[in-house]
């Protein structure tokens, strides 16, 4: 098993890298996107990158199950299912923001077990696969030791979203407590507190390939990956990213009907 593991976590960040450089032919070009049903933007090159990535797969591992975010999802065995996201953060790729990321997962049996996030702009990649560690651009990632809030820097991606898809309340609370609080988040934000530069990192909304290289990426990590309740899971509709010296803290303070009014404008 482990060596399959690392076998699999190998193709993934070899592909998650030529397909990062794919999407530099595109970034800071201009590129116009096209409007999905939802209103979110798709452009050229997540569809292009995503055909690249479904194709890699098909030839390193003929007939597999696939679910991506702009194509779906094509049958294969249940028992092992390769998550991909060709760009996430779309809204900082169309504004030249150099944190989206090529995001790969391999889900065995209900369970991920390998995760790679590259941040091609950045030249950044973030992997794991269970019991194998997690690497950062090829050393060893920790989550931070931070072991209070007051002293935490929570990461989250749009702050409008907690309004709109709930869990505003839970939020004010977490940054009333924070000592600092830093937007354009998507995936980035989960790879820093992986890697130790921030301590939290939540969205009121999630979709599968959005996250699904994070439970093993924060598990490997010393970290946990989950929904806002204590569950490690990629299928809740929220996620939410801590260490294990902060997670009771976090979940005491998101369950919380009042918040400490800890003095949001503290000295940076």
């Amino acid at each position: 098993m482990r060596d399959d593991l690392e076998k699999h976590l190998n193709f993934a960040r070899e592909t998650a890298y030529h397909a990062g450089q794919l999407t530099l032919e595109y970034f800071q070009k201009g590129l116009q996107p096209d409007r999905k049903a939802d209103n979110s933007p798709v452009t050229m090159a997540d569809r292009k990158c995503e055909e690249w990535i479904r194709g890699a797969i098909e030839r390193h591992y003929p007939g597999c199950a696939v679910l991506g975010e702009e194509y779906g999802s094509s049958n294969g065995p249940a028992e092992r299912r390769w998550i991909i996201d060709p760009i996430d953060g779309t809204q900082s790729f169309i504004h030249g923001v150099p944190l989206y990321s090529v995001l790969i997962a391999l889900e065995i049996e209900g369970n991920v077990e390998v995760g790679v996030a590259y941040f091609p702009a950045l030249d950044e990649m973030i992997s794991a696969a269970s019991g194998l560690g997690c690497w950062w651009n090829g050393r060893r990632a920790h989550v931070s030791e931070v072991a209070a809030l007051e002293q935490a820097a929570v990461a989250f991606t749009d702050i409008g979203n907690f309004c709109k898809h709930g869990g505003e309340a839970q939020m004010q609370r977490l940054l009333r407590k924070a000592w600092y609080r830093a937007g354009w988040g998507d995936a980035y934000g989960y790879m820093l507190v992986a890697t130790g530069r921030a301590e939290v990192m939540l969205d009121p909304i999630m979709e599968v390939w959005d996250c699904a290289p994070f439970p093993p990426i924060l598990r490997e990590a010393g970290g946990y990956f989950g929904d806002w309740a204590g569950n490690e899971t990629i299928y809740a509709k929220q996620s939410m990213a801590t260490s294990l010296t902060l997670l009771p803290e976090v979940l005491r303070t998101l369950k919380s009907e009042r918040g400490e009014d800890a003095d949001i404008d503290r000295p940076r």
